[in-house]
């Protein structure tokens, strides 16, 4: 049932008027040394950092210089004794400094059953297996860290007033727990005048709510803003070079050798060359301008991270180029000298580019260095941690049998045969072998991971499959003995990374030719000349793409995991934010980070944290940094767009959520989006349908009102892979396949005001259906995430029939499979009681009274 309605406001009084001052969680100081628990395992994580230098792991670990999990702090789920000093009370998450007369050391206590923030690991395990279980990693010894030193501030009214409070602390200690937990539940329940006892103060400890990474973010991160770095510099150097080859442009890629979205600190040359941060964009310069080419998702960022020396274009307008091969193109005036990188830019790509400006009298020119690698004076190192396997009982395939099905595809591929050629297929004419250099593919091929990019467990590497041989080329210092006699026993040889063109240049597999796919870099093709190879799509990503019975199951298992850290987390800030504290994005989103970290198969982030309000959520990658992240709105919707990497799965989910009473626009725009997403969600489809035939179910409903969005409806997900994978999506025309896991995630951005967007993960499976028709060809979704959507904002009068059934079914079903792993968390369990179980819209005012909120 729907919760009751709120009691009427008093008279001559309106709603969330309260002079209750809000209070403010902060990363507070403390002077309290933690201990250490040896027998937690540690958390390996991805990291957006640089790497540290390279040695010898004993355990598989994701390490880097500011996210490490060798040991993890004591995490106090109450009063804890530390020898014959005081106890010690958790405080409110996050460290629960008020906007008050207290000192950032103390925090309210003495409420009727102090819900925890974080039970401590072990709490839940014997109920909750499948959620929570430590690594199996060994341990190491280290000092313990330090403890930040916030900024203090002297004789100021608060540091005087918090001085006052810790001398009448004793006094404060008279009255009761029970005294508390009564006024705590009439402070909620009524708005009486009447004076109120005050709870005791007890001394807190910051670090008491933070886990692994989170510690020590609160330890190394000062949070420095990020300022605009001044290119001027590096861009006169950048010329110079340009000069000796007698270059007219230069392109500066996002992607690494390997195409990667996501790449290694070392490999960030766009962003070193014009300050931009995002995952995608091109820079190109051009001996007296420089320009930065992005799509919808980055036009604001960009504007907003490039110095004076940049021109932002913004691809994708009706006035503008759709991306940087067209606005290149387009922007030619005479013979022109374009130097690139051969190996940033794909075979699909350069041919591209070559076959528009020929007629121009214009060429790619490739320098043998990288230019920006000549003037980038404090480039990162390469990073070299060690692989590891991926066992069977997550993959459902070992890596000799995926070897063995590569093997199988390249014997089916027909003879090369040149069409002017009338004789017999020579021995030159056939496939004898294949070049993969996607690190996503190469990982899944061998059953391989790594650590090498930043949210992905890959490392660099080259995989050359031929009909009785295999070879990958990957750097040695990140092969253990475990995982060379692992390869050893499926017959991969194994050579340097840099070895790989020395091989291509003697050509070991003989006289036939290799086939590689459209993605491979321009320098392996022009390395091996037209004669030598067949470019034809990736058969690895095909077999990547449809995932067996056992990394579905995975998979489910993961969201499941997730879906139970997103319901904690809403819990949890909900109860904050109606406490009166003010909480940043920042702060949201690393709460959220921290209730992953308790759970089993954890790996780290799949992807940096959206977390985002107001204004910035209408940026669809915009993410919260420590010092510029804005306070969470109570007026406009607040979008969370996150997930985790699990040993058995890869995580992708987005829910947008009001923690006030939202307008009119806000309430349309969401229904609106919601309708599109229950409209993929509900779709039923015969064999040979695209995912691009489906994308305007997801927009229908928005076009009804002439709304829209920007970016694509949803994107293949990997099984601990990459988050954003091939080749199925919503955006282009190869059909769905049984197996097939892809995101549904419909959105809306009003800039400067607000953004809106539902994301949940969805596996393609086969149904009955009632007509048969054709026989058994029809497909489905079936929902991989469990997490409730809140229903604060929807329209009722907008939703038909089926869409109301689908709400309630959705959310009954989060409820059904949620609750028993939070049995143990009575907030969490009673916040995904309320938002399962409630009606659809705000609640109506008592006596039937309609009160127009805008």
């Amino acid at each position: 049932m729907p919760p009751p309605p709120p009691p009427p406001p008093p008279p001559i009084c309106f709603p969330f008027s309260s002079k209750k001052p809000r209070r403010r969680l902060s990363w507070s100081s403390s002077d309290r040394s933690v201990p250490y628990r040896s027998d937690i395992a540690k958390r390996p994580s991805f990291s957006q950092d640089p790497y540290p230098p390279g040695g010898t792991a004993e355990s598989i670990t994701f390490h880097s210089d500011s996210e490490k999990y060798d040991e993890v702090p004591e995490m106090f789920s109450g009063p804890v004794k530390e020898g014959k000093g005081k106890g010690l009370m958790r405080g409110n998450t996050m460290t629960g400094t008020k906007k008050s007369t207290t000192s950032s050391r103390w925090a309210w206590a003495g409420r009727k059953d102090k819900e925890k923030d974080l039970p401590a690991p072990g709490d839940d395990e014997d109920d909750e297996d499948d959620m929570y279980e430590p690594h199996p990693h060994h341990h190491h010894d280290q000092p313990p860290l330090q403890i930040y030193k916030g900024p203090v501030r002297r004789d100021s009214r608060s540091t005087q007033a918090s001085r006052s409070t810790q001398k009448s602390q004793d006094s404060q200690k008279t009255v009761t727990s029970q005294q508390s937990r009564s006024t705590h539940h009439r402070s909620n329940s009524s708005r009486s005048t009447v004076p109120k006892p005050r709870p005791p103060l007890m001394p807190q400890d910051s670090t008491s709510t933070l886990v692994g990474s989170a510690y020590e973010r609160k330890v190394n991160d000062r949070g420095s803003i990020r300022e605009k770095p001044d290119t001027t510099e590096r861009l006169d150097e950048l010329r110079k070079l340009m000069a000796k080859d007698n270059l007219d442009y230069y392109i500066i890629p996002s992607e690494d050798a390997h195409q990667s979205e996501y790449v290694a600190p070392s490999d960030k040359r766009r962003e070193y060359i014009s300050g931009f941060a995002g995952t995608a964009g091109t820079a190109i310069v051009t001996r007296s301008h420089a320009y930065l080419i992005v799509d919808s998702r980055y036009w604001l960022q960009a504007e907003d991270q490039v110095d004076g020396n940049w021109d932002v274009v913004r691809a994708g307008t009706s006035e503008a180029p759709k991306d940087w091969i067209e606005w290149l193109v387009k922007g030619l005036r005479g013979p022109s000298r374009i130097g690139i990188d051969a190996r940033m830019i794909s075979h699909e790509k350069a041919q591209n580019i070559n076959s528009k400006i020929g007629h121009q009298d214009s060429k790619l020119v490739y320098p043998p260095q990288n230019l920006v690698d000549l003037v980038w004076k404090d480039k990162p190192g390469k990073p070299r941690e060690p692989l590891y396997t991926q066992p069977i009982e997550y993959t459902g395939k070992d890596a000799a049998s995926k070897l063995h099905k590569i093997r199988e595809w390249i014997k089916a591929q027909p003879p090369a045969v040149p069409a002017y050629s009338k004789g017999e297929p020579t021995p030159a004419h056939k496939h004898v072998g294949t070049l993969i250099i996607s690190l996503p593919q190469i990982a899944y091929a061998l059953n391989l991971r790594g650590t090498d990019i930043p949210y992905n467990p890959l490392f660099h590497g080259y995989l050359f499959v031929g009909l009785d041989s295999a070879t990958l080329f990957v750097d040695s210092s990140k092969v253990d003995d475990n995982v060379d006699n692992y390869l050893r026993s499926m017959g991969v040889e194994r050579k340097d990374y840099t070895e790989l063109w020395p091989f291509l240049r003697r050509r070991p597999w003989g006289e036939g030719k290799l086939l590689i796919s459209p993605e491979t870099s321009y320098a392996i093709s022009l390395m091996l000349t037209n004669f030598r190879y067949t470019i034809i799509p990736s058969f690895v990503e095909q077999m990547m793409a449809v995932k067996n019975e056992v990394e579905i199951d995975g998979m489910r298992r993961a969201y499941l995991r997730d879906g139970v850290s997103f319901v904690r987390f809403f819990a949890w800030l909900e109860g904050k934010l109606a406490e009166g504290y003010d909480i940043t994005e920042y702060e949201a989103a690393s709460r959220l980070t921290e209730f992953r970290k308790k759970n089993k198969n954890f790996m780290g982030l799949a992807y940096e944290n959206i977390s985002a309000s107001g204004p910035n959520a209408a940026l669809p990658h915009y993410s919260p940094k420590k010092l510029t992240a804005a306070m969470i709105s109570r007026e406009t919707p607040y979008l969370n767009d996150s997930g985790g990497q699990y040993r058995d799965g890869t995580c992708d989910t987005t829910r947008t959520v009001h923690f006030g009473r939202p307008n009119s626009e806000q309430s349309e725009a969401f229904t609106r989006v919601l309708q599109g997403h229950i409209a993929i969600d509900s779709a039923i489809f015969p064999e040979g349908t695209s995912g691009h035939q489906l994308d305007v179910l997801a927009r229908k409903a928005l076009w009804k009102d002439g709304l829209n969005y920007n970016h694509g409806t949803g994107h293949g997900v990997g099984s601990f892979l990459t988050v954003h994978e091939g080749p199925h999506s919503f955006s282009n025309n190869t059909p769905l396949l049984p197996g097939h896991v892809i995101t549904n995630e419909p959105g809306f951005y009003a800039e400067g005001k607000f953004g809106i967007r539902i994301e949940s993960a969805l596996v393609v499976r086969r149904v009955t259906t009632r007509g048969e028709f054709n026989g058994p060809i029809w497909l489905g979704f079936e929902r991989l995430t469990c997490v409730p959507i809140q229903t604060r904002m929807v329209r009722e009068s907008m939703l038909n029939k089926e869409e109301k059934a689908w709400i309630k079914d959705h959310n009954n079903r989060c409820y059904e499979r949620l609750a028993p792993f939070l049995k143990e968390d009575k907030r969490a369990l009673k916040w995904l009681e309320r938002e399962t179980k409630r009606g659809l819209g705000l609640a109506s005012a008592p006596g039937g009274v309609h009160i127009d909120w805008d």
